[in-house]
């Protein structure tokens, strides 16, 4: 029988953590997922971690080298047969009653197409860095319109890693899988994409964890991602008449600059905070 979520897992390069997201999706409290892992060329031994774990639920696919996160996130996605999907990377997890949490939502709110709860940031050990964010204010079921300016207006991501969304196939599949048009806004562009074919229902509680690294981002990649995030809210904009106001796009275009040397500050104290430990 056709399972009613279904849960893929791009890997790339994720030996170390691999293991962690597949016990965090395998010991939902709902059960009626398919967990579908595609491993993107990994040098690392993430393959030989996947293979350790024998459950019927899991399939396995591997994906060429080449093509950046789109590539093997599309492939991953592109097997999902259930009529929910989640995506979660490969050094991310999910608390136990994430599914079950996100699943009633949408069997409340027939309008729904996507649904997303808050997130956890953590270290690369583990340990908690900010205990609640995301939604950008948000709570229960809003129109996709409303969520998706709420976005732009906020110039972040709102819904968070893609670990925190669940989402109507049909309509992912309907606006081509993910948009990489802007790779630094693959989720967030995508989130909206879909969020703008019906309803959105905001869940204000953590249900996922984001794995915050610790590697490098430079002035030069927070500009880049600022730019990449302007460019996305004129082009947005352009495309849905009425849904954005000039002073939406001006608005978001100065958040999203401050968000990204935000970000590089946490980067750095991390970083620090990591070569004392």
């Amino acid at each position: 029988m056709t399972p009613r979520v279904s849960i893929v897992v791009p890997a790339y390069n994720n030996a170390e953590y691999i293991g962690e997201t597949i016990e965090s999706i395998l010991g939902q409290s709902f059960t009626d997922f398919e967990l579908i892992i595609a491993d993107h060329s990994s040098k690392d031994g993430t393959m030989a971690v996947i293979e350790k774990y024998d459950d019927p639920r899991i399939r396995v696919l591997t994906t060429e080298s080449g093509g950046g996160a789109k590539r093997n996130w599309d492939r991953v996605t592109a097997e999902a047969t259930g009529d929910l999907v989640k995506l979660v990377c490969g050094d991310d997890t999910i608390f136990p009653s994430s599914l079950a949490t996100q699943v009633a939502a949408f069997d409340d709110h027939p309008s729904a197409v996507l649904v997303a709860s808050q997130r956890t940031l953590i270290d690369a050990n583990g340990k908690t860095v900010i205990a609640a964010r995301g939604l950008g204010g948000l709570s229960g079921l809003v129109a996709g319109t409303v969520a998706a300016r709420t976005a732009v207006r906020a110039g972040a991501n709102i819904f968070g890693e893609p670990g925190c969304v669940l989402m109507k196939r049909a309509v992912l599949e309907k606006i081509g899988l993910w948009d990489n048009s802007h790779p630094y806004l693959i989720d967030q562009a995508t989130f909206i994409g879909v969020a703008l074919h019906g309803d959105v229902v905001a869940i204000p509680e953590p249900l996922a964890s984001f794995r915050i690294s610790a590697g490098q981002w430079s002035v030069e990649l927070a500009t880049q991602q600022a730019r990449q995030a302007a460019d996305f809210h004129r082009t947005l904009g352009a495309a849905a008449p009425g849904l954005l106001s000039r002073n939406d796009i001006r608005l978001g275009n100065v958040k999203a600059l401050a968000t990204s040397f935000m970000r590089r500050a946490v980067y750095i104290l991390l970083r620090h905070r990591m070569s004392k430990s």
